[in-house]
């Protein structure tokens, strides 16, 4: 794969997707998404087609800060381009919202959050897109900066992939961007301050990728022996509409190494399904074969298991479909098996367990599987599912609620016991809602399952604000 890295925009030049940044920095970092500090996660739920001062599809992003018993509405922040200290103004079309990430970038122990707003027009420039800081502390989120964009001339829709984490190893957190046109991957380098200047960056295009769609999903994880980190990256293939998948190190300054191709799909999840200290990845492809060659019927998730050169190449990837012995369900045309998946130790036996949702299921309603992890990777024995119809969730599974759209595992309560949350942003005509469920011993219970929609935390349901439609990366 040729890669085209663009002109440095410092007066040293860098050396193309190579983050070099001083290496001195604060300890006592906070995990990602936890802004106040507290050792909960937070749950960021974005609202990208939100009406914001009469804006139609300006979007918003509403924090729910976690509380001894989950999360709590009662304590949540409502930011959008019309909120006080975020910079920008709230306009038609700007999606602010449409992808989310989050890490302690200045290391001062509060958590803070990277916004993507890919409609944004700057300077003229239709679609330009942008990335604003939101600053983490004791008391949650507030102020904000924007994130640089060296490549404004080559770049449309910036932003509308995010992920952040030592991308480099010096020790500073780096941001990687998606986007569309010449330079469809950008890095930011760190540190990111509050007010200091940017560290620096770079950008390429990846010739084999669809200008047209760009980079559309990014999901970052641990590395392993000879890899700093593992970035995994989505997008269209370049000529066409298919999926395309790689794993990349973003420290590898040899183009020959630093891609590894990956069953192709349209979003993944990164951790240790087997728990032998490499990191693995789940890949979903919702589509069918007719639309994707890769898709399969009713839709998939491959797991491609890590080792410590990146991906495992003497382990065949395993390929989860609801046909799939052990699956609940069967895979029919249109159930988008695969369109979300994130993995997490849901039951805290140290194997990390497989969220997959199918926002397509019984006519759009949804639905989401657990898959559970173990010492020879993912079994589908003792595999659960869950839709709206299931006793203790809130609702009724409805035609187009598109229960599943996203998946969340994380500890909300800080009991290490996560809760399993979920977006469907088809909800109540397009307004959206998400449901969280408590974790046990045993996996996600639905005793006490909470739910709540836009109105719940200050999202306008003008329109159709799609909340949940993205959530903590």
């Amino acid at each position: 794969m040729r890669l085209r890295a663009t002109a440095a925009v410092l007066a040293a030049a860098l050396a193309p997707l190579v983050l070099t940044a001083p290496a001195a920095h604060a300890a006592g970092t906070a995990a990602p998404y936890d802004f106040n500090g507290d050792g909960r996660v937070d749950l960021a739920v974005g609202a990208p087609g939100a009406t914001v001062g009469g804006h139609a599809q300006a979007g918003a992003v509403s924090v729910v800060y976690g509380g001894s018993t989950g999360l709590k509405t009662s304590t949540r922040t409502l930011l959008t381009q019309n909120t006080a200290g975020i910079p920008g103004t709230a306009e038609a079309g700007d999606a602010f919202g449409a992808a989310v990430a989050s890490a302690d970038l200045d290391k001062d122990g509060y958590a803070d959050l990277l916004v993507g707003a890919p409609g944004e027009d700057t300077d003229g420039d239709t679609n330009d897109g942008t990335v604003v800081i939101v600053w983490g502390s004791a008391s949650g989120l507030s102020g904000g900066r924007t994130l640089m964009n060296y490549w404004h001339q080559d770049v449309d829709r910036y932003g509308q992939a995010l992920a952040a984490g030592d991308l480099d190893g010096d020790g500073d957190t780096d941001v990687a961007a998606g986007s569309t046109g010449p330079v469809n991957l950008s890095f930011v380098n760190g540190p990111l301050t509050r007010t200091g200047a940017f560290g620096g960056g770079s950008g390429a295009h990846l010739d084999a990728y669809s200008d047209a769609y760009g980079v559309t999903s990014l999901s970052l994880g641990p590395g392993s022996a000879s890899w700093h980190a593992s970035m995994v990256m989505h997008g269209r293939a370049s000529g066409g509409d298919k999926a395309i998948t790689h794993l990349a190190d973003p420290s590898i300054a040899n183009y020959a190494d630093w891609m590894q191709s990956l069953p192709a799909g349209y979003v993944s999840a990164i951790g240790d399904i087997d728990h032998d200290g490499y990191p693995d990845i789940a890949v979903g492809n919702d589509r069918e074969p007719s639309a994707d060659p890769a898709g399969a019927k009713g839709g998939k998730v491959t797991i491609v298991y890590g080792g410590p050169d990146g991906r495992d190449t003497s382990r065949s990837p395993f390929v989860v479909t609801q046909d799939t012995v052990g699956v609940p369900g069967a895979a029919e045309t249109g159930d988008a098996f695969g369109s979300s998946v994130f993995l997490g130790d849901l039951n805290g036996d140290g194997y990390a367990d497989l969220a997959v949702g199918a926002s397509g299921e019984d006519a759009g309603a949804g639905a989401v599987t657990v898959l559970y992890g173990s010492a020879s990777g993912l079994k589908t024995s003792g595999a659960r599912s869950f839709t709206q119809n299931t006793a203790g969730v809130p609702g009724t599974a409805e035609k187009g609620d598109r229960f599943g759209a996203r998946v969340v595992i994380a500890d909300h309560s800080g009991d290490h016991r996560p809760e399993l949350t979920v977006g469907g942003p088809g909800e109540n005509s397009g307004d959206g809602t998400v449901w969280s469920l408590r974790g046990t011993a045993t996996g996600p219970t639905t005793t006490g399952a909470l739910s709540f929609g836009p109105a719940a935390t200050g999202v306008s349901t003008a329109g159709t604000p799609a909340y949940g439609s993205v959530l903590n990366g």
